[in-house]
């Protein structure tokens, strides 16, 4: 391995290469192979020898976003998030840090290489392309006839003196010489005006040869403009008609729509002939529906009957009208988890406040800013806080444990497959808030904390840290009595014009430390809708899978988040599914993600294999959203937690959310000052990016190691019992804020 050939730039201009051979990770069986390695255009590649790079390429990696991290003095790791991972090692550990110092210098190239390209889609599909390039040319040829001209002066300047000088001077001798000087001045002259006549026509050619592309675009961003307008007037007649028909029909039509609900949301009794079938054309992937006995008293007179119920249900996997409502059996339950609730919040020993100002009203021409917006990913775009809500990332994510007393519950469950059940509640749970919450939450900056302790009233304490930048990753530990949970956040999201699509990568994982079970999933798109017209409303779709880890092996739930259609007669933002021991369905979930969930154990199946019918006992509403404060839609529509979040508070850490300044001036409604203090905050990020990306290029120029930059609170390794590499928490913040050493937290703010 130590003839490993590797080419490094010297500046910045060059692209970083390297290749050589190293060490891969292949199976537990043969173990490392010897391959041989190129870096070349921001792609790390291998093959089985020199010989194959004309013909077959084992496997590649793109650098743009990819983790490189050191394993021991000779191994290193380089991962794109989960799909692809390489286990390499050298043969020294020199080499070793020669490879990552280079890969580094070739992730931050791909990555400014990768910002440029996309800049570069963006202007091609706006249709001016051409217009950086016939601009260039323009100013180069401009320039280069100025040079001329000025060279040309001085030159004409030096011939008309010397010519001057002749012509007063009779002297022979010294004509002679002058008539010399006047040769030399005379060629200088003769070669400045070619210069000029060149320069004047490639200018003269660049400007004919661009001149039809200049008018073109010219005349194609009047018409996109004009389309533009145009779409926006249309947009705004179509939504004050809808506005108008609606409001026109609105008493025609409260009468049939609530009778259509009650009727989708009422428990059905069930005959023994067979009445059930009575539904067959409606069609759902899951419907419930209770077979109850009745015995009705026929002397009773009044519309009233008085009913008794057997604990029977009957849950139809296809066919069938779904309810959503519960019986009055269920009300119990419902007290019950109520009761539980109000015992987890509990008062608290610390005061806390109840909300946060009022939001001011600030006008902005939204069409300005977001028409330079479409095809961006959102993380890059600098929106200014009037889209924001005066809270980071960091502690958005904080917010998927305001229900947390689910998953006490949860830890009190000693059959696994009920226990996951409520962690399926608990996830649903957790977009409970975004039905009303339409603010973008702010960025968080590399190396930003933001810690919530809330031992004393709600049992539990979460820490998070930004971990990396590009691509954005939030690291998050959270410990509760009997479980601990964690997650590894980030996301990649798409501005379309009409709605913004938000889609998570990362995943999430809790554990229960008196059972030892574990369980992992991922979250569901989120999409914001009415970005430009009309108003603002958000859908969460698709599926998501709950795998049991550990002593749970075996056990999964499947939930289904329904996307939002104008044509189904079934409730909005319905989520259903169920949990399955090996194949083998324990449990059935129910609901709404902004308003319950909830659950019922199968008895029996009488069904067929291609339409079951499940037998199911009580239902138990596992999660039911609390009611938001009063006046909530005045401050950003936060829940008490949410205005809790940024509550100032001494003792954090210096990189804490809380002390963020632009964040807290738009809280306290300044926000003119606040989106000053963003523009400078992010501008002091992106210095520290571009000198910590000179260093690298510098440290790779001289052959010498460079470390990369490295979260304070969490690392870098591998997690048990597979081969994804992810941030674990050291657990060293708490130590550190009751000693209150922060020795390695960077100046972010």
């Amino acid at each position: 391995m130590g003839d490993s050939i590797q080419t490094k730039s010297g500046g910045s201009q060059l692209e970083p290469t390297m290749s050589g051979w190293l060490f891969k990770w292949t199976n537990y069986i043969k173990g490392y192979q010897r391959r041989w390695f190129v870096l070349q255009n921001g792609h790390l590649s291998y093959y089985r020898n020199q010989v194959e790079m004309a013909t077959t390429c084992r496997g590649s990696i793109s650098l743009h976003g990819a983790l490189i991290y050191t394993v021991d003095p000779c191994t290193f790791v380089i991962s794109n998030g989960g799909t692809q991972t390489f286990h390499i090692k050298a043969s020294s550990e020199v080499e070793r840090q020669s490879w990552v110092t280079t890969l580094e210098l070739a992730k931050a190239k791909a990555i400014r290489n990768m910002e440029s390209e996309e800049d570069e889609v963006e202007t091609e599909e706006s249709g001016i392309s051409d217009e950086p390039d016939v601009i260039w040319k323009l100013e180069s040829s401009l320039n280069e006839l100025v040079s001329c001209n000025e060279s040309l002066l001085k030159k004409w300047t030096s011939l008309a003196k010397t010519l001057s000088e002749i012509e007063s001077t009779p002297d022979p001798d010294l004509l002679k010489s002058k008539a010399k000087e006047v040769c030399e001045r005379a060629s200088m002259f003769r070669i400045s005006s070619s210069s000029m006549v060149n320069s004047s026509s490639n200018y003269l050619k660049t400007a004919q040869m661009h001149v039809h592309k200049l008018v073109k675009l010219l005349q194609h961003e009047r018409e996109q403009r004009q389309r533009l307008q145009e779409m926006v007037e249309t947009l705004a007649e179509q939504h004050s008609k809808l506005e108008r028909d609606a409001n026109a029909h609105a008493h025609g039509a409260v009468s049939a729509s609530e009778a259509e609900e009650e009727d989708e949301n009422e428990f059905f009794d069930a005959v023994a002939d067979g009445a059930q079938n009575s539904d067959a054309n409606d069609h759902f992937t899951l419907g419930i529906r209770t077979t109850t006995g009745v015995r009705r008293n026929s002397s009773d007179s009044s519309s009233e009957t008085e009913e008794t119920q057997e604990t029977k249900q009957v849950v139809v996997v296809t066919g069938g009208k779904h309810p959503s409502s519960l019986t009055n059996s269920d009300a119990n339950n419902a007290n019950s988890t109520v009761a539980t609730s109000n015992q987890v919040n509990k008062a608290s020993r610390r005061k806390r406040r109840s909300r946060i100002p009022d939001k001011p009203n600030y006008p902005l021409n939204l069409w300005s800013i977001m028409k330079n917006c479409i095809g961006k990913d959102l993380s890059k775009i600098p929106m200014p806080v009037n889209f924001n809500e005066p809270l980071s990332m960091l502690q958005r994510l904080t917010e998927d444990y305001e229900y947390a007393d689910i998953l006490d519950k949860a830890a009190k469950c000693t059959d696994p497959c009920e226990q996951l059940a409520y962690v399926a509640a608990y996830t649903i749970s957790s977009y409970s808030t975004t039905s009303n919450r339409t603010g973008k939450p702010f960025n968080p900056l590399l190396g930003e904390t933001y810690e919530c302790d809330r031992t004393d009233d709600l049992g539990w304490r979460c820490f998070n840290e930004q971990v990396s930048h590009h691509p954005p990753i939030v690291a998050q530990y959270c410990e509760g009595s009997e479980w601990h949970c964690w997650q590894e956040f980030t996301m990649t999201s798409k501005f379309r014009g009409k709605y913004l699509q938000i889609i998570p990568l990362g995943s999430a994982q809790v554990e229960f430390l008196k059972s030892g079970n574990k369980y992992s999933w991922r979250k569901v798109t989120t999409t914001v809708h009415n970005i430009i017209v009309g108003k603002l409303w958000v859908d969460q779709h698709g599926d998501m899978e709950i795998t049991g880890k550990g002593s749970s092996v075996g056990i999964n739930c499947q939930l289904k988040y329904i996307p939002y259609s104008y044509f189904t007669r079934d409730s909005q933002r319905r989520v259903k599914g169920v949990v399955m021991d090996n194949g083998n369905v324990k449990w059935i979930i129910n609901g709404t993600w902004d308003d319950q969930v909830v659950i019922a154990p199968v008895t029996g199946n009488t069904g067929t294999p291609s339409n079951p019918v499940y037998q199911t006992g009580n239902s138990v509403i596992a999660w039911k959203r609390r009611a938001a404060p009063p006046d909530s839609e005045k401050f950003y529509n936060f829940t008490l937690l949410a205005a809790q979040l940024n509550e100032p508070e001494e003792g954090v850490a210096p990189t804490d959310s809380r002390l963020r300044p632009d964040q807290r001036l738009m809280e306290d409604g300044r926000w003119d000052e606040a989106n000053k203090e963003k523009l400078r905050i992010e501008e002091k990020q992106r210095a520290v990016r571009r000198q910590r990306e000179a260093e690298a290029e510098k440290a790779a120029a001289e052959g010498r190691p460079y470390t990369p930059y490295k979260p304070v609170w969490f690392e870098q390794k591998t997690e048990e019992g597979s081969d994804v590499i992810t941030h674990i928490y050291k657990r060293n913040y708490w130590k550190c804020k009751e000693e209150q050493t922060w020795p390695d937290c960077p100046d972010i703010f």
